[in-house]
């Protein structure tokens, strides 16, 4: 019975053999470059990321400290710049994925514990695209994996590239890509938003208006903390409506 390891390896080897597959790799590869340069030269320069994100906003306190770290803030944007040069080279992809992987995960985790929009869809999907290039590099770092990887013959790679459009991982990829958009639209009842005009309009219909004001009030105007705010507006009542 051929194992998983040796599955895998079968796997990996047909979905290299792909075009399609090969010409998404390098599309991830730039857009996860793109993604981290510009962020990364303004910690070398400085300069506070989203700048214009308000103090008193969950994102915007932790930005301002980690913008007062010195030298640590210039750490982190070195390495999302190294991390994204390494992804524009073929021979140092794996490094550059290996190094960009923790960075976004770490950015994704904070996206959804404070409830950023501003990186709430982009973060998920960077993650995604990083761990898609560690496995599409999966022969390249499979030996420091805690697996069994005994000598098995495997199949020359293919001379020629396969253009069968690989339809059912697109589709897969569309299906995460509309579960995160679904989770994002129903998975938080609020959301402090970028601005306290913004924080206001999710309540514009609803029966939630005071406590949404309230809510938006104590993010945006008394800075306080996103689980202090949220406490208030879930035992804060619903709107008194007068029948007339």
């Amino acid at each position: 019975m051929m194992s998983i390891s040796s599955k895998f390896d079968q796997l990996h080897s047909e979905a290299k053999s792909n075009k399609w597959l090969h010409y998404l790799s390098i599309f991830i590869r730039f857009v996860l470059f793109f993604g981290f340069i510009t962020s990364g030269f303004v910690k070398i320069a400085g300069e506070r990321f989203a700048s214009a994100l308000s103090v008193n906003h969950p994102m915007g306190q932790y930005l301002e400290a980690l913008h007062h770290t010195g030298f640590y803030y210039t750490f982190i944007g070195v390495m999302q710049v190294i991390a994204a040069i390494l992804l524009l080279h073929q021979r140092t992809v794996v490094l550059g994925a290996l190094i960009y992987f923790p960075i976004i995960l770490n950015i994704c985790i904070l996206s959804y514990a404070v409830r950023f929009e501003g990186s709430i869809l982009t973060s998920p999907l960077m993650v995604l695209g990083s761990l898609f290039l560690i496995c599409w590099n999966y022969d390249k770092i499979k030996y420091i994996l805690p697996s069994d990887h005994n000598p098995i013959h495997v199949s020359p790679p293919h001379k020629k590239m396969n253009n069968k459009f690989p339809a059912k991982f697109f589709f897969s990829v569309i299906a995460t890509v509309m579960g995160i958009l679904l989770f994002i639209r129903f998975g938080f009842d609020v959301m402090p938003r970028n601005s306290s005009k913004d924080c206001n309009s999710q309540f514009v219909g609803t029966k939630r208006t005071t406590a949404g004001a309230e809510f938006c009030n104590c993010i945006h105007k008394q800075g306080q903390s996103l689980d202090s705010c949220l406490k208030e507006y879930n035992i804060a009542p619903d709107d008194i409506i007068i029948e007339k």
